[in-house]
């Protein structure tokens, strides 16, 4: 049994120096049989009050760690392990000790580094009448390239001064710094990286960490590379409209698309809840209509579209998939669940990653409609429930793609300026900003407009209801480019009772559609109501007395080179049904933006 001693050298503190110069922590490899080994840990208090509670944080080797624990919590951030007390042991009387202990796998049980006890050396080597720093301030990211960021801190405090800083990258130290900026380098395009700094005296004491930043690097793109491809698959796509996993391989979409987000799960009493459990998981397949021409037995513990997108991905494992929550319909429950953030995270943690349904989803998209603002339903939760959710969401799912959609209104005062998407923006992989549904005939009696123009134009509606005009607020907010993906329909919305072929005529309603008044899928209106004139790079089509807007191959091959041009991540698409039976403006979309 062989006792490790820590040098102070290498340990890094956190917080709390006076109650940890009065306590020591000393661990011991007590046995080890090759692929694994048993640890123990010794708390003392060698102070002379009591303590209330512990804490004990250590660095392992990577591929070492903890498999079970005794008569402690053990939990870990990467190779940073930590060690809290259970509710009967936290208490330790001046001269008193406890032991605690655990089995480990891998080859460095021996080696431990970096030891803190409630945030001070292990060793209790405090500096008496010397405190350690304060915590440097979160860092902000300036430049930001395919393979660099540029990170800046405010300076902490200390009472006899501040040697240098320490970058961490995760929870690896990259760096130690004299000043208050950083750039890291060598980093991969589209790659999102958490950063946070602490401060060391001199009196080699170091502080507590900063709060982290996570940022993303530009470029890269969609999964694997590349610009994202992304489409939304609806939960109720199975009914009416006949439409299935199936239909996105044969097609030839699931070769051209990289990301697909099922929608949509619900959002109700402080929670994630699946949406149509028929649908999702119980509507049995047969040969015919499975992807993989296998029928469901009666028997299968899984069925529904879930079962149906596992053998897609199996088929074409390029491709991710995300749950979505909320949208129009659902989204009144953001409200209540936001009051508990990280409950509300957690539940949607456990449904997404529920067994039943192992390897199907890659991460969660919330489509929230509208923070702060009125959409089917009003939230007043204020500018930074946008930040906070996302934080929240972001520090429960770890590295799992994490996405929202979010409004285009950039309109003074409009619903982009309602919340804090710039400050939010840190935690997601990027935003589905859409840029549709700008007109319609919610407004039954015209002016009839197109529903996703590109730009402005001679007698548009509303000045700033246009895809550029919300685009260009982002950016100009700080958000990367690379975090915004740019919104297209696979659908047109139209008016009835119009005489004037160009744009801005009136109208006497909604003109009828196959499912429902005002709207209807490209499918079908490439045919019945073909396109007669473009305008603000969509297309527009008069016949007899309906007028419709929608895009085409050739403007969508359009919105992508803007897309481009604007450096953008890529596109998203509401929502893949619209589409014709081979997949045409799937393609487009493909192809323009390469």
């Amino acid at each position: 049994m062989a006792a490790v001693a820590i040098p102070l050298a290498a340990m890094v503190g956190l917080a709390s120096p006076a109650q940890a110069a009065g306590a020591t922590a000393t661990y011991q490899k007590a046995s080890d049989w090759g692929t694994g080994f048993e640890g123990r840990w010794t708390v003392k208090n060698t102070g002379t009050a009591p303590l209330s509670s512990w804490s004990i944080s250590w660095d392992f080797p990577a591929g070492t760690s903890v498999t079970s624990a005794w008569d402690a919590d053990v939990t870990n951030t990467g190779t940073r392990w930590t060690a809290k007390n259970k509710s009967y042991n936290g208490s330790l009387a001046p001269g008193a000790s406890l032991t605690f202990g655990f089995n480990g796998s891998g080859s460095g049980g021996g080696n431990v580094t970096d030891c803190t006890l409630n945030g001070d050396p292990c060793d209790g080597g405090g500096i008496p009448g010397d405190g350690a720093p304060s915590a440097p301030g979160t860092p902000s990211a300036g430049n930001i390239t395919d393979t660099s960021i540029a990170l800046s801190w405010t300076a902490a405090t200390d009472d006899k001064g501040i040697k240098n800083y320490d970058v961490y990258r995760g929870s690896t130290k990259v760096a130690t710094v004299t000043g208050t900026t950083y750039t890291d380098t060598g980093l991969s395009a589209g790659t999102p990286y958490t950063y946070s700094v602490r401060a060391r005296d001199t009196a080699d004491q170091v502080g507590p960490a900063s709060g982290s930043r996570t940022v993303t690097t530009t470029g890269g793109g969609g999964p694997g590379g590349g610009k994202i491809k992304m489409g939304y698959f609806t939960e109720w796509g199975v009914y009416q409209r006949n439409y299935h996993a199936k239909n996105l391989d044969i097609s030839g979409t699931a070769q051209k698309i990289n990301t697909i987000n099922y929608a949509f799960g619900n959002v109700q009493n402080g929670r994630c809840t699946m949406g149509d459990s028929y649908a999702a998981i119980e509507k049995a397949y047969g040969a015919g209509e499975s992807v993989d021409g296998v029928a469901d037995t009666w028997d299968q513990p899984l069925r529904g579209n879930f079962n149906q997108l596992l053998k897609l991905k199996k088929k074409h494992p390029h491709i991710k998939i995300l749950w979505s929550f909320g949208g129009w319909t659902w989204s009144g429950g953001f409200t209540q669940a936001m009051q508990n953030p990280a409950a509300f995270a957690q539940s949607c943690y456990d449904l997404v990653y529920d067994p039943r349904w192992q390897g199907l989803f890659d991460g969660i998209d919330l489509d929230w409609e509208y923070p702060n603002a009125c959409g089917l339903t009003c939230d007043s939760s204020g500018p930074a429930v946008m930040k906070n959710m996302m934080q929240a969401f972001r520090a429960t799912f770890g590295n799992k793609l994490v996405t929202a959609a979010i409004t285009a209104d950039a309109s003074s005062a409009g619903k982009i300026d309602k919340a804090d998407y710039a400050g939010a923006a840190q935690y997601v992989d990027w935003y589905n900003v859409m840029t549709y549904d700008f007109f319609g005939a919610w407004d039954a009696q015209g002016p009839t407009a197109p529903h996703s123009p590109l730009t402005s134009y001679n007698g548009i509606p509303i000045a700033a209801f246009h895809s550029d005009a919300a685009i260009q607020k982002l950016k100009g907010m700080g958000i990367p480019p690379a975090k915004l993906l740019l919104g297209v329909g696979f659908y047109g919305r139209g008016w009835t009772g119009v005489t004037q072929s160009a744009p801005g005529g009136s109208a006497t309603g909604p003109a009828p559609g196959k499912y429902e008044q005002g709207i209807d899928d490209y499918k079908e209106l490439k045919g019945r109501c073909p396109a007669t004139g473009t305008v603000a790079g969509t297309a527009y089509a008069h016949c007899g007395n309906q007028w419709w807007s929608y895009d085409t191959p050739a403007t969508l091959t359009a919105k992508m080179t803007y897309a481009k041009n604007q450096n953008l991540g890529g596109a998203f698409i509401w929502e893949l049904s619209g589409d014709t039976a081979n997949g045409e403006l799937m393609t487009a979309v493909h192809n323009g933006l390469g």
